[in-house]
């Protein structure tokens, strides 16, 4: 995991020759372009595990995952931790503390133990006072696929933590075919990374790729537990590991999953990964050794999924990555889990998490808002809009027990859906940019 970079980039250019994504590489066609780069600055674990921890309550900036606790609500701030917000009374959401975890992207909660990734680690905390909350356990480089791309970590300078602005640079590149420019505005130089001149000014360093009684995740979720099991995404891996001591957890499968995966979803023995490239499914009925069922594919497009009975509902969504400009929801039937069906779509402005509650679909379409939708039959679910709200950009959503936890581009947003026909907003936490 942990290659030099030097070596990585080498290999990468190598590879890039021999399965011909250049037409040809030959001195005939070499160029100079100007960049301005970016290099990486690297932490060390030791550093990371000193700045986490307990801090005072801070504002929401830039939130992530949702998850959901008994009466606790934990928002993740998206790469730097966990917003531990008391919601008894979902009318007044308390913001407690925050717990400063860098490099965090995602939870999952089995009894009084919250695992988090840590960059390339997983860690575990004791929650049961928040007022004391402790970190309990560590697994230094558990996530295997961190540098899947080539240069994240270095057995001795750590983990790439940030990216420092440097001046222009000329580099030396085959311009025989295609670009091999990223979709993020980059490419890979052996100082780093390296962005084009006419584009250095609108490139930020945020936009440089980073990659029980348990409680309720949102849909885009990268972490659930099952069973005393942790499922985790690593990169193109599902990683299992055995948490029923969570002094003690251990690592026990690497499952291949399809192209890009992105969320997970358990309903009974199955787990449902959905990825960019379609749903697989996989039967847990050997918690530790997961078998794939089945897969679904449709055309390249970021894919949350969520279930109920014999149906899968997925949203398609045009996002920064995906650019195929799909926006759908689609219904299959897994009735026969070994060969799932698409059973009908319905077009959406851009979809993003979702969630389903008895026979209420709950889809958070970006710009347009939050829908609800009366989902007693896969048929005809377009016609039967029941509620929406278009004074948001909503991006992910917990329903349970009537309230409806719904993440926004400016705020986080809880309703009352207790009565259908009146759905009442109980509250709004700000969302503060910096």
């Amino acid at each position: 995991m942990k290659e030099n970079l030097t070596s990585s980039i080498r290999v990468l250019l190598t590879a890039l020759c021999i399965i011909g994504i250049s037409i040809q590489c030959s001195d005939k066609c070499v160029v100079k372009t100007t960049y301005v780069y970016f290099e990486p600055v690297y932490t060390t674990s030791q550093q990371i595990k000193a700045a986490t921890g307990i801090i005072p309550a801070q504002p929401l900036s830039n939130p992530g995952k949702i998850y959901l606790k008994d009466n606790r609500l934990y928002v993740n701030e998206t790469g730097k931790g966990i917003h531990l917000i008391d919601n008894t009374n979902p009318a007044s959401p308390q913001r407690v503390s925050f717990l400063n975890i860098p490099g965090n992207y995602d939870l999952a909660i089995q009894d009084n133990i919250l695992y988090a990734d840590s960059y390339v680690d997983l860690v575990m905390f004791d929650i049961t006072d928040w007022s004391n909350v402790k970190e309990v356990n560590r697994l230094y480089s558990f996530f295997k696929n961190y540098n899947s791309m080539g240069f994240y970590a270095d057995s001795v300078k750590g983990v790439v933590t940030t990216w420092a602005k440097k001046s222009a640079v000329s580099i030396q590149e085959d311009d025989c075919g295609p670009s091999q420019i990223y979709n993020w505005g980059g490419i890979y130089y052996q100082k780093g990374i390296a962005v084009p001149l006419a584009y250095a000014g609108t490139i930020s360093t945020a936009a440089l790729p980073t990659n029980s009684s348990t409680g309720i995740s949102g849909s885009m979720a990268r972490f659930t537990i099952i069973h005393n099991y942790l499922y985790a995404i690593d990169g193109s891996i599902l990683a299992v590991a055995d948490i029923s001591n969570a002094s003690t957890p251990q690592r026990k499968a690497n499952q291949q999953l399809l192209t890009w995966p992105e969320t997970l979803f358990h309903s009974g023995q199955n787990l449902f990964v959905g990825s960019r490239a379609g749903m697989a499914i996989f039967d847990l009925s050997l918690p530790d050794q997961p078998q794939l069922v089945s897969t679904y594919e449709h055309i390249y497009s970021c894919d949350p999924v969520v279930v109920q009975g014999n149906y899968a509902y997925v949203t398609l969504y045009n996002g920064d990555i995906c650019h195929n400009n799909t926006n759908q929801l689609q219904v299959i039937d897994i009735t026969n889990l070994k060969n799932p069906v698409l059973h009908s779509q319905y077009n959406l402005s851009n979809p993003h998490g979702l969630g389903i509650d008895q026979n209420l679909l709950f889809i958070c379409d970006g710009n347009d808002g939050l829908k609800i939708y009366d989902a007693s039959s896969p048929d005809g679910i377009d016609t039967r809009q029941l509620a929406h709200y278009s004074g948001i950009n909503a991006t992910d959503i917990i329903p349970f027990d009537n309230k409806a936890i719904v993440i926004g581009t400016d705020g986080l947003y809880q309703y009352d859906y207790s009565t259908i026909s009146n759905v009442k907003l109980l509250s709004k936490i700000q969302i503060t940019k910096p």
